[in-house]
């Protein structure tokens, strides 16, 4: 049975919608699917009739992540900007031209990256550490004498923002609000318009503060570079580094203890070993990558990519989590392609990949979290079957709607700054 929406934007012949369930609830089973019926390069429609490419094979996706000349992370090239109404929900995700890290190309992204990831070096990791070992027991202190938790809810998805809410300089009262416009953002609902203006508003107000109030912080460092940039170039930064870090890092989290808790190969973590942890972490960023679409690069010119003809200003969404799991490069391969392997896509690729110093901050900031969770907590389990876990409803995002689990109950800690 179709839906009133898809009633009024029926989808072209060939072309698969980028919507509904399975995407959420078999999505690699989806892509083998898209794989065999499609090529490496799919059409695919987005919500309102938007055409798009999305690339789910592992060759092609080198193709474009390698080649920032042809598909430039570009979206002023976009040939659908006269058909996009303003209120398109998925438009916080996919970007419009602005200057900012994420939505320019060539020398002028370069010109932000050489202001961001000094910025990003300059975070002490052993600091860093610290603090998310402190917010961990904090939060764990608010649930660990019930012996039940969500733990998305709870643990995985405000431990992150805290944390980066704590770089960049904000208060701790703000770190939930943050939390909130960045989550719907990303499921692209009707209320994501809505959340990205809450969003900016934050930013706005955080970097006039620390223009008046500088300090030891990341915000403080990046308004000290010596070329200067303008305020909204600074804001529209910051809402990339922390749109870009805090979902992706919580998935990572809820996406390695769920892995954890319900395969046996794990077990050995739950009484305090610590290679596992490093293990299951790196298997999440091949087989549950926490982005699983991006969006997006644009095409410079007509071209070809796999079998399909790509004309100028075309959006390619990169399906990185359906490259990572690609049969054609995997099928040669033993279970032990996780084992030190870091040729996966999850951050993805190319001059537009996520910083190397982000990538450190958001392995800490996980890892951190799931060792002082399963110090605390060493017998927890899961409260439901593992089949009943559901996802979040988003074709970008892959991680859990919820994660149940029970424990013994044990005293907080407390005394934590």
């Amino acid at each position: 049975m179709t839906s009133p929406e898809q009633q009024r934007c029926p989808v072209r012949p060939g072309v698969v919608p980028l919507s509904g369930p399975r995407f959420h609830t078999d999505p690699h089973q989806l892509y083998n699917e898209m794989r065999r019926e499609h090529g490496a390069v799919v059409a695919v429609e987005l919500p309102g009739g938007v055409p798009a490419w999305l690339v789910v094979g592992y060759r092609e996706m080198h193709q474009v992540t390698n080649s920032p000349e042809l598909f430039p992370r570009d979206v002023s090239l976009w040939n659908q900007w006269g058909s996009i109404p303003d209120d398109w929900p998925l438009l916080p995700m996919v970007g419009q031209p602005m200057p900012s890290i994420y939505f320019t190309a060539g020398a002028e992204h370069r010109r932000h990256l050489a202001m961001v990831e000094p910025a990003l070096e300059s975070v002490d990791p052993f600091e860093l550490r610290r603090v998310c070992e402190s917010l961990a027991d904090r939060l764990i202190d608010a649930f660990c004498g019930r012996g039940t938790a969500d733990l998305m809810a709870e643990f995985a998805e405000p431990l992150p923002v805290l944390a980066l809410a704590a770089l960049l300089g904000f208060s701790d009262a703000d770190g939930p609000h943050l939390a909130w416009s960045m989550k719907v953002m990303a499921n692209g609902g009707a209320d994501a318009q809505s959340a990205h203006l809450q969003f900016m508003g934050h930013m706005q107000r955080l970097v006039a503060h620390k223009k008046a109030m500088p300090g030891d912080d990341l915000v403080s460092r990046m308004l000290a570079y010596p070329t200067p940039f303008t305020d909204e170039e600074y804001v529209n930064d910051l809402m990339a580094i922390t749109a870009a870090g805090h979902l992706t890092t919580c998935d990572w989290l809820g996406n390695s203890v769920r892995l954890m808790l319900t395969d046996d190969r794990f077990a050995a973590a739950l009484g305090g070993g610590r290679r596992s942890i490093s293990q299951a972490m790196n298997e999440v960023l091949w087989e549950e990558s926490p982005t699983s679409i991006l969006a997006g690069r644009w095409a410079a010119r007509d071209t070809r990519l796999a079998d399909k003809v790509i004309r100028a200003g075309d959006l390619l969404l990169l399906g990185l989590a359906a490259a990572n799991t690609d049969p054609h490069v995997r099928q040669h391969v033993s279970d032990s392609v996780h084992t030190g392997n870091n040729a996966h896509f999850a951050f993805s690729h190319g001059e537009y990949r996520c910083p190397f110093p982000a990538q450190h901050i958001a392995e800490i900031i996980a890892r951190t979290g799931i060792e002082v969770l399963l110090d605390r907590l060493p017998d927890i389990d899961l409260s439901v079957p593992a089949q009943h876990l559901l996802r979040r409803p988003s074709p970008f995002m892959h991680g859990m709607a919820s994660l149940p689990v029970h424990f013994s109950p044990v005293r907080a800690v407390g005394g934590f700054q």
